[in-house]
């Protein structure tokens, strides 16, 4: 058994355009000096990293590692959240997402897909050159509008959904293959792949592609009323990375799922700070830990009333208290009284 690592932190964030949260460097040891162990990097934020050239240059890679490790910090995985959104956008979301890529793409769905492509390829070569075993990101999605089935869906559309999606993710999830990276899915409402049952029809789609897993999140999961724990025990194999995210749900006579189209502080599911939600974080590290996720336990902090100031500040102190020294022995072993198969045979009356 292994322990899981951390704490670590998600820097998309707490980044802004005054110091000490606009350079990679100021911000790194701003979280090192909160008790941060780990790193999760924002690709598509250029202050960050310059993508491009940590896929081509594993100098550049190791000197990007250096430089953070004499701050105090490793890196837990690179993230492509932003760019992963665009392998596939439905028509009716295009406009929203035009942001996510370049100005010049927003009209160009084609071009903008191919572009999203090229950068999770990118992504898998950095990883490689910076010696991660794991990657974040989203499926995108093509499906999102037709979640809920009326008007009746036609027969055959979801099928057709996920086959597609299947075949724009299966030249990347291939190029993580050949960088010897995981990809975790991070199951988020808005993408395609947002839960258990979605997460397999991908799988399928993909040809259950060894390096195809999951970012799991229980806040979504709250906010679905799902069972996080035993989705544990169903995917902990492909559980490839870990958010540390609180969220709580509180339906009224007037709201609930669904969220009356309210902002997040009048909506009955919310995200909160470490603590202050309704995730049983104690019975998740049990969980990944009678697992043996080996992988980071990485905050990602969204939260619709405290500061985010105050929300990292007590976020890794709440990790590291959640996190479970595996045990090398049996606690009974004090008791044992030795044996070998003439004894068991003896014990047995054979």
């Amino acid at each position: 058994m292994t322990t899981l690592k951390g704490p670590a932190i998600f820097l998309a964030q707490f980044l802004g355009d005054t110091a000490p949260f606009n350079s990679l460097e100021s911000i790194a040891k701003y979280m090192a000096d909160l008790g941060y162990k780990g790193i999760q990097i924002p690709t598509w934020d250029p202050r960050m990293i310059d993508l491009k050239q940590a896929s081509e240059s594993k100098t550049y890679c190791d000197d990007y590692k250096g430089k953070l490790l004499e701050i105090g910090v490793e890196i837990t995985e690179l993230s492509t959240h932003l760019q992963g959104q665009l392998v596939a956008v439905h028509p009716a979301y295009a406009p929203m997402f035009a942001g996510f890529g370049p100005a010049e793409l927003a009209n160009s769905p084609k071009e903008q897909q191919a572009w999203a492509t090229d950068q999770l390829i990118m992504a898998a070569k950095a990883s490689q050159n910076l010696g991660l075993t794991s990657h974040v990101t989203f499926s995108g999605a093509l499906l999102w509008p037709f979640m809920y089935p009326w008007p009746q869906r036609p027969a055959g559309l979801v099928e057709t959904g996920f086959q597609e999606l299947g075949q724009r993710w299966l030249p990347i999830l291939n190029a993580f293959e050949d960088a010897g990276v995981n990809v975790g899915y991070e199951l988020h409402p808005g993408e395609d792949v947002h839960d258990g049952v979605t997460f397999e029809m991908f799988l399928d789609a993909v040809g259950g592609h060894k390096r195809a897993g999951i970012n799991y999140d229980p806040s979504h999961f709250v906010l679905q009323c799902l069972d996080y724990l035993q989705f544990i025990d169903f995917y902990h194999e492909r559980i490839f990375a870990f958010h540390v995210k609180d969220a709580e749900f509180n339906p009224t006579g007037k709201q609930g799922v669904y969220g009356g189209f309210q902002g997040w502080v009048e909506r009955a599911g919310r995200f909160r700070s470490l603590g202050d939600g309704q995730v049983d974080f104690s019975g998740i590290f049990s969980k990944l830990a009678q697992y043996n996720y080996d992988g980071w336990a990485v905050l990602e902090w969204e939260c619709a009333l405290k500061h985010p100031e105050q929300g990292a500040a007590e976020g890794a102190p709440f990790i590291a208290d959640h996190i479970i020294r595996v045990t090398e022995r049996a606690f009974d072993d004090f008791a044992g009284t030795g044996a070998d198969e003439a004894f068991n045979k003896k014990v047995l009356g054979l």
